[in-house]
């Protein structure tokens, strides 16, 4: 059987990705997969701690709520960079200075 620790030390590593993939990248889809990965990191934390510690779902009701808001996130994330893309040219963060045109 997995133990808590199992989950903290995956949730850690998800939370390292996407912080690393945030400051590393200065593609635009890349910052969003890097939200994308701290969001999950966070949801595994909730889920965990709900199974091991609590007994109860509420975790598992805050990790619904994760991915609902991370979807709402990558459709407007990605309806931003669409039209970004449009104006600019490119989806380089050092041109994202100004977004009006």
């Amino acid at each position: 059987m997995i133990s808590l620790a199992s989950y903290l030390v995956i949730s850690m590593i998800l939370f390292a990705i996407g912080i690393t993939v945030m400051i590393a990248r200065k593609n635009i889809v890349a910052i969003l997969l890097g939200i994308e990965l701290i969001l999950n990191a966070a949801a595994l934390n909730f889920v965990a701690y709900s199974k091991f510690v609590t007994q109860n779902l509420d975790g598992h009701v805050f990790s619904l709520f994760i991915i609902v808001i991370a979807a709402a996130e990558a459709a407007v994330g990605l309806a931003i960079v669409i039209r970004f893309f449009q104006l600019k040219e490119t989806i380089h963060i050092d041109e994202a200075t100004q977004l009006r045109n």
